[in-house]
């Protein structure tokens, strides 16, 4: 059985609530990266992804530099253990309609799952399991 802590990506890019939308939408830019893990101090409080940006800032008209971080990231976020096994997560995530989960060990940040990183472990498993059949019935 495959757990989250064996697919996750531990790199997780970050940010502090009381950046500014502009230093957010540079970050993604930069780190061309689709959502950010929000926090205060060390501690996970909140994502900011694209869609929170285009429907918090762009589709209002607001100055990103005039916005904070904490003003339009959602502050529910929905989190897995690393412990967690790669079908609840799936699970989890199909449940909410959401494409990415952090991954906390304790209160901690500890990396992030998307829906990228379960695709590639499914399709690498899909290989392998093919390349067995057709070496089994060869």
């Amino acid at each position: 059985m495959a757990y989250i802590r064996d697919i996750m990506s531990k790199s997780v890019i970050t940010i502090s609530k009381d950046k500014s939308g502009l230093e957010a939408a540079k970050l993604l830019l930069e780190r061309d990266v689709s959502f950010l893990v929000v926090v205060e101090g060390q501690n996970p409080i909140g994502i900011l992804s694209e869609a929170d940006y285009v429907k918090k800032i762009a589709s209002l008209d607001k100055r990103p530099s005039d916005v904070t971080v904490s003003e339009i990231m959602s502050p529910k976020f929905r989190w897995v253990e690393p412990t967690t096994t790669i079908e609840d997560a799936i699970q989890k995530m199909l449940n909410h309609k959401i494409r990415r989960l952090v991954v906390l060990e304790g209160q901690k940040l500890a990396g992030v799952i998307t829906q990228t990183d379960l695709v590639a472990h499914l399709r690498s498993k899909l290989l392998i399991e093919e390349t067995v059949k057709s070496i089994n019935t060869g």
